[in-house]
């Protein structure tokens, strides 16, 4: 398979961005492309995201991990209970359960690869609860409501 990618546009040939997910309560402002899948030897999903400027992905934690490498932009990105400034080449691994999000600072798109095993579970979002255990912390707190 062979996918040439259209910088202009960040899009990759024979593939079509789509809406992140159904769910708009849970993110703003995100398409996903998916490059690649496989069930069979490689059992894996990669996938682009893009998240507009001031948009964010969902914030959840699940059981599988999964790597994100970021592609374009720059942002923001809660890790478990920290957050980092996130750049183009930054690479990031997801442990399972650690909570996660990751927002686009104003003025350009953030742009990451996900790789993700192709069987995985489904997102948990967070409770009242949760979102108060993290909010202890200053930086986290700032973070969810930037």
């Amino acid at each position: 398979m062979y996918r040439k990618f259209d910088k202009a546009a960040y899009r990759w040939d024979g593939v079509e961005p789509h809406e992140y997910k159904e769910n708009h309560e849970v993110f703003r402002h995100v398409t996903k492309q998916v490059l690649f899948e496989n069930e069979g030897d490689l059992p894996v999903q990669f996938r682009y995201f893009q998240v507009e400027p001031g948009g964010w992905s969902s914030f959840e934690h699940h059981e599988h991990m999964h790597m994100v490498v970021i592609f374009r932009g720059q942002g923001h990105a809660l890790l478990g209970d920290e957050v980092r400034e996130v750049h183009e080449g930054d690479l990031i691994t997801i442990p399972p359960w650690t909570w996660h999000q990751f927002k686009a600072d104003e003025g350009e798109p953030l742009g990451f690869f996900c790789l993700v095993n192709a069987r995985r579970d489904a997102p948990v979002y967070p409770t009242e609860e949760d979102v108060k255990a993290l909010r202890k912390k200053p930086e986290v707190a700032a973070f969810l409501d930037r």
